[in-house]
């Protein structure tokens, strides 16, 4: 018992999965026949969900819209999910490991079943760069201070 204290903060992931995927490309066939450049708006969100004491549910939402002009290409969401079991954190590293750490796990997963769906309805492979969550969590707590 006093190994398991001394340890310290514990991160283990205990299973992954899509919890939802959508995908539209409303303008298809003939898109297909036109020369595209298309303009692409990626938006990320997460979400942290306690289950028990331990155990969390993260959720990585990404939104990809790509555009010609004013018509959609084609539109894919993603819900990368994944339940970790978190302990030995105090409350504000738990929000920083749940905001960073896990979307840094989910992401690649996410990354790959969007590109799998979009070549799958016969666009080119989209291939998203990697993120920096430690950046964006940090974006967002300096945000949330300024507001304050």
């Amino acid at each position: 018992m006093a190994d398991e204290q001394q340890q310290g903060p514990q991160l283990a992931i205990q299973k992954i999965y899509v919890k939802d995927l959508s995908y539209e490309a409303p303008n298809t066939p003939a898109i297909f026949t036109e020369q595209i450049e298309p303009k692409v708006d990626l938006q990320m969100h997460n979400e942290a969900k306690s289950l028990d004491e331990n155990n969390h549910e993260i959720v990585l939402t990404i939104t990809v819209t790509v555009q010609l002009e004013d018509r959609t290409v084609y539109l894919v969401e993603v819900k990368q999910a994944g339940i970790f079991t978190l302990s030995g954190f105090t409350e504000e590293q738990l929000t920083h490991v749940s905001a960073t750490a896990c979307p840094n796990i989910l992401f690649p997963y996410a990354r790959e079943a969007i590109s799998d769906v979009v070549t799958r309805g016969g666009f080119p492979p989209l291939l998203l760069n990697p993120v920096n969550f430690d950046a964006v969590y940090q974006q967002e707590m300096a945000r949330r201070q300024q507001k304050h």
